[in-house]
């Protein structure tokens, strides 16, 4: 199971099982970290762990989140990271995780308009800024015809990887606007409200519910805290927002 070190000064104070999805960190006592020291935010950042992989998300704070040494908003973590917190540091320890995993995608963001508000233009959406990585050509050339004195030798099979798939927006200002679900983890919906994330496994894809005091819900029926298996043209709502996930 994963763990946290927390450390002050090269000293050891306490062990955090990642026992549960998620993680808080920060200086209110509600928080599962507690950190008393006021170089940390109230709530200072948090960590979600879906199967063998944990990604932190800093949570706007006063004085930000380092991650070996370098600032970060959203990171997969990986064993060994250290988080640092103010003075403090976390040691990440977890030798399942995914190794070198990409940092999952940024949150799309889905603003709807307030009722009455005065209507201004759009700011550019998180969609025109993913980058799109492409899949690369794969061309299936014929084995040779073995001779009578070659017996046939059989590939090894490969394990089953996920096919490429696509979340499309169907209600709100985004509507039309498509994701391609490219990375090992992508998450959606409004920070602070509600937000789940989408993640890449080799058997398919999975949606967690992350943060919000309601659960998403997928074809009219609400999730709950395990992640959930994605289905050709299911229907996804969150915060608000309708979208449609299929393969391509």
């Amino acid at each position: 199971m994963a763990k946290l070190i927390l450390s002050l000064e090269g000293q050891a104070i306490r062990e955090v099982e990642l026992n549960k999805e998620r993680v808080t960190i920060g200086r209110k006592p509600h928080n599962d970290v507690q950190i008393e020291n006021l170089a940390v935010s109230g709530e200072h950042a948090t960590i979600t762990t879906i199967l063998n992989d944990s990604f932190l998300e800093d949570l706007d704070s006063t004085n930000g989140t380092l991650v070996n040494g370098s600032p970060v908003k959203k990171h997969v973590l990986q064993n060994g990271d250290v988080i640092e917190i103010g003075k403090f540091r976390l040691e990440y320890l977890n030798p399942q995780a995914t190794q070198a995993a990409p940092d999952f995608e940024r949150t799309m963001i889905m603003r709807s308009p307030l009722a009455g508000a005065p209507k201004t233009a759009a700011p550019a959406q998180d969609f025109s800024k993913t980058s799109i990585e492409k899949e690369p050509l794969v061309v299936e050339r014929p084995l040779p015809h073995p001779t009578p004195a070659q017996p046939v030798e059989q590939p090894p099979t490969a394990a089953p990887t996920a096919k490429p798939a696509v979340i499309q927006v169907l209600s709100g200002a985004n509507a039309g606007k498509e994701l391609e679900l490219t990375k090992s983890l992508t998450s959606l919906g409004k920070p602070g409200v509600q937000v789940a994330v989408i993640a890449k496994r080799p058997h398919g894809y999975f949606i967690t519910h992350v943060q919000g005091a309601s659960f998403p819900l997928v074809n009219g029926v609400a999730l709950d805290n395990q992640p959930h298996p994605l289905n050709d043209h299911d229907i996804i709502e969150l915060a608000g927002i309708k979208m449609e996930f299929f393969y391509k």
